[in-house]
């Protein structure tokens, strides 16, 4: 009994940081956004895409970036990206949160490896994937794409370091140990 309880507490608390985390990336991508010459814009919900999947794992971490950076593209005049990035954005969290876990489960030192690993693999798959949903499914000409290719690495990168460097932060405040973290 006390088992399920505790279950159903650890439950619940992941749902909070999951809504938690998705209000973050969605602040994050809807707040901060610097508008790009070639259309679009940049922003850090990736940053908070990567923390929260390292925190939470998989499937809260694919909910919470996937409805937290859908709302930012609805609600951001780019309605036409929503069914592309809940798909993109959530498996990115997935892979991010996966790969890790494969990284602290070989070596707990191997921790800030596995960061940057999960991390520059997720980002490459947001890459590519929107460069396929803008190609594939809006019918935008590969050279348009490509200048999205190269907005998509930049923001990527940025949202890796940052993301890097704040759940080294979060680790070292301690608050991390109060709760069943996925791969932290």
């Amino acid at each position: 009994m006390n088992k399920e309880k505790q279950t159903a507490h650890e439950r619940l608390l992941k749902l909070c940081f999951a809504a938690m985390f998705a209000a973050l990336i969605f602040a994050a991508t809807r707040v901060i956004q610097v508008p790009c010459p070639s259309g679009g814009y940049m922003h850090l919900g990736d940053c908070f895409i990567l923390i929260c999947s390292w925190v939470l794992g998989p499937v809260y971490g694919f909910a919470a970036s996937a409805i937290g950076s859908a709302l930012a593209d609805a609600t951001s005049g780019f309605a036409v990206y929503v069914p592309g990035t809940v798909l993109i954005k959530g498996v990115m969290a997935s892979l991010a949160a996966v790969i890790m876990r494969v990284f602290v489960k070989k070596a707990v030192k191997m921790r800030t490896v596995g960061f940057f690993v999960s991390g520059i693999v997720s980002e490459v798959f947001m890459v590519s994937g929107y460069f396929l949903y803008e190609t594939v499914f809006l019918g935008l000409a590969i050279p348009a794409a490509l200048e999205g290719v190269v907005r998509s690495s930049i923001q990527g990168a940025f949202g890796l370091i940052l993301g890097v460097f704040f759940i080294r932060v979060i680790m070292k405040t301690g608050i991390l140990k109060k709760m069943h973290t996925y791969a932290v």
